[in-house]
């Protein structure tokens, strides 16, 4: 959106009005007596639709939003919120606050982020770009990309419908050290989820598609049509015996994977000693051709943000350098708890790119078949059997057998087991066929041996 159009746009007046609201909250906080305060608001409107074999199924108009302030009181801590943006109403959250932080215990590491690590301005990181659709507009949208799957073949017998979902918001944030910085974003996606039948089989499967720019979503019909091709590919599955074989996680899966390190190496969970991965800095944790990197300023990344939830400022990390963990995920809390310093993670991490420094161990999506040989590929998982403490690792899964690089059919009911640590450092290589559907972008995770247990 250029920066002509954001002057006379509504949400960008509305956004400039909470900045202004912030501020007096803030030396509201001040006159009552709190050290140290801080105000966060968020605000999302737009509109969801929903469609089931072509008829309208729901049609959603949000606008809502609230407001939040912490206040310190001599290392005691008080919390409130309200929706209400009235002088009174905003008055009476203060004083709650305030009188809540009388009562609590006081907890030496509570507090403010530090000033010097704080994001004094925001920055411009091509986040904004609203959608104005008509409800008739997104309607059709939603019954085009339905249709598309329920006409790519005769086996597609019913939908549970598709959704177009089209949201702008912005963000404002400060404390008592001066910072006040916002930023508008817009969020933008299509899904499409349908049934397939044949004989006495029926399976179900999705498709979608998300991004900041609505003009860069995938079409309708393609993800129509790619919604069917999944649903079709999973009929008639079969089981597996038990048996130890190399796994593959398709790139939308696979993120998973690197979700559970992310925990492992989360400051609330380190400093409550619940990790696997308890005093692992420099140490090799995955292979000595992975590594991960953290970009939080890419243009239009659905992860990127100049500031944390605390204010401050991200900056590019490297998370994983040839296989040795680089730094924990730490709030300023969670660091003043270890000795270390905030790494500017509270409220999660900032567009990770998992990648490999050896062609050996990449390669496209049919190449990481290739790669895999005879062995299994999941394309879906099931159930939490997940423990970050010991690393423990179960889960339900469905996905296809493949042998000699190719697949031969599908297969469901199955669990797939492991240690994390042994799973991490079993990583064979990392496809290029990356997902950019999250925070993480990963491609395929092939690990080279997992315990499969079927009937």
């Amino acid at each position: 959106m250029t920066t002509a159009s954001k002057i006379n746009d509504p949400l960008i007046e509305q956004m400039g009005e909470v900045k202004e609201r912030v501020a007096k909250v803030l030396e509201l906080a001040k006159t009552l007596g709190a050290d140290g305060a801080e105000v966060a608001m968020s605000r999302q409107q737009g509109l969801s639709v929903g469609t089931r074999l072509g008829e309208v199924e729901n049609v959603e108009f949000t606008n809502d939003g609230a407001l939040g302030i912490t206040v310190y009181q001599q290392g005691r801590k008080g919390s409130a919120s309200t929706a209400d943006l009235s002088e009174k109403a905003l008055s009476q959250a203060v004083e709650a606050a305030v009188n809540i932080a009388k009562y609590t215990s006081v907890d030496d590491c509570s507090g403010l982020a530090d000033k010097t690590l704080l994001a004094m301005q925001s920055k411009d990181l091509d986040l904004y770009h609203p959608k104005a659709l008509t409800t008739e507009q997104a309607i059709d949208i939603a019954k085009a990309c339905e249709q598309s799957a329920l006409e790519s073949d005769q086996r597609i017998s019913n939908s549970d419908g598709a959704s177009l979902d089209c949201f702008s918001g912005f963000k404002v944030y400060g404390n008592s050290h001066d910072q006040l910085v916002a930023y508008p974003s817009s969020r933008h996606s299509l899904s499409c989820v349908v049934i397939a039948g044949s004989d006495d089989d029926m399976q179900r499967d999705y498709a979608y598609d998300v991004n900041r720019d609505f003009s860069l979503l995938d079409s309708g019909v393609d993800i129509g049509q790619k919604a069917a091709h999944e649903v079709i590919s999973r009929l008639h599955p079969q089981k597996l015996s038990t048996m130890k074989v190399p796994v593959l996680f398709r790139a939308d899966i696979a993120n998973t994977l690197w979700g559970h390190f992310i925990a492992a190496i989360s400051g609330g969970n380190l400093y409550r000693k619940s990790s696997f991965l308890l005093e692992a800095l420099g140490e090799i944790v995955f292979p000595e051709f992975l590594s991960i990197q953290e970009r939080p300023h890419i243009p239009k990344a659905l992860a990127s943000s100049a500031f944390d939830s605390e204010g401050v400022a991200t900056q590019d990390r490297d998370i994983i350098t040839d296989g040795a963990l680089q730094t924990y995920l730490l709030t300023s809390y969670s660091a003043r708890k270890l000795g270390l310093t905030t790494t500017g993670h509270a409220g999660g991490i900032h567009n990770w790119l998992v990648s490999t420094n050896n062609a050996q161990h990449s390669g496209d999506f049919d190449a990481m078949l290739k790669t895999l040989g005879t062995g299994l590929l999941v394309t879906e998982l099931m159930g939490q059997g997940v423990n970050v403490v010991n690393g423990d690792y179960s889960r339900g899964a469905a996905g296809f057998w493949v042998e000699n690089g190719e697949i031969a059919y599908p297969v469901s009911e199955i669990t797939i087991a492991g240690k994390l640590q042994d799973m991490f450092k079993g990583i064979i290589a990392v496809g290029s066929d990356i997902d950019m559907h999250g925070s993480i972008r990963t491609g395929s995770v092939l690990i080279e041996e997992m315990q499969v247990a079927g009937q």
